[in-house]
């Protein structure tokens, strides 16, 4: 009934380790994704990060000390991202979720660890390159705020550095850029094959569609991501319904949604005939991949023993 259909890493495995760091893409990669996907920014000194958010979150990160004596920018947890060179960020320790909020589902499932700091996407393809992972493809999310343009990189500058950078270690050709921002997407349709035009809610607007009008397209989203050059559409579950497979399908765009963790609805999106899910939890889609005979992707077998 199914052809391939992805399992995406969301953050890595963000409701395993913690997100958008070096152990927990190497976790996903251990448990067996088709693709991972992992969020950008650039800090001040224009060097390219992993962080979900534009400005340092208290959830995900944790100051330690100042990257040198007296540095009035500290504390730089609540800075903004932009505003902060790599040095800096890298004195976060992003590897313990805070605080323990008991509505926060991560923080119970999530293997704290400690002094892990913020990686640059040098250092992501360097370790996706040591663990020989050549058959999973790298989705990597610029995060970009039209809305907050102080917070933000020029949109053309920051996707062309992130190609080059892709390129520089031979992973062009196996990435995928994705944004909510449709400008990166229209920067990017010269450059890089695969281009994912994500969408919510809030960013079904010209500002955040890079001028486009849902209401011109008749509330089409597939018809909108096909006049941006987007080649897949990654709606949030919410919005996946009949309506919109049966649109994205007239316009042979696949349809990968986001964020699924609940496999009775992963269940419901796979009899809907998306082409992928990002998950936080890799490990419970691979279960549900199997009790339904799904092809599954292959782990990668770990760089080391742990020693008893």
């Amino acid at each position: 009934m199914h052809g391939h259909v992805e399992i995406h890493g969301h953050r890595g495995a963000r409701g395993l380790r913690p997100e958008n760091t070096l152990p927990g893409l190497a976790f996903a990669l251990e448990l067996g994704v088709d693709a991972l996907e992992f969020d950008v920014a650039l800090s001040s000194d224009g060097q390219i990060v992993l962080t979900h958010d534009l400005i340092v979150s208290p959830v995900t990160s944790a100051d330690t000390g100042m990257a040198t004596p007296g540095d009035e920018m500290f504390p730089y947890v609540s800075k903004p991202i932009a505003s902060l060179s790599l040095a800096q960020l890298r004195t976060l320790d992003v590897g313990i979720r805070l605080p323990k909020r008991p509505d926060d589902p991560f923080a119970l499932t999530q293997v704290p660890l400690p002094d892990t700091h913020m990686p640059t996407l040098g250092s992501v393809l360097g370790l996706v390159d040591a663990y020989g992972a050549d058959g999973v493809r790298l989705h990597v999310e610029l995060k970009s705020d039209p809305e907050r343009p102080e917070l933000t990189a020029d949109p053309r500058e920051f996707t062309e550095l992130v190609v080059e950078e892709l390129d520089r270690h031979g992973r062009l050709g196996n990435a995928a850029l994705l944004s909510f921002d449709w400008r990166i997407l229209e920067a990017a349709r010269p450059l890089v094959d695969r281009r994912f035009a994500l969408v919510e809610e809030v960013t079904k607007a010209p500002a955040w569609m890079n001028g486009l009008d849902l209401a011109d397209f008749d509330g089409d989203l597939a018809a909108a991501a096909e006049a941006v050059g987007a080649t897949t559409l990654s709606p949030d579950r919410v919005l996946v319904d009949d309506a919109l497979m049966a649109a994205a399908s007239d316009r042979g765009l696949p349809v990968v949604v986001w964020t699924v963790n609940d496999p009775d609805e992963a269940a419901r999106l796979l009899d809907l005939g998306v082409a992928g899910l990002v998950t936080d939890y890799p490990d419970r889609m691979r279960r549900l991949w199997a009790a339904r005979g799904l092809p599954l992707p292959s782990p990668i077998p770990p760089l080391r023993t742990a020693v008893a």
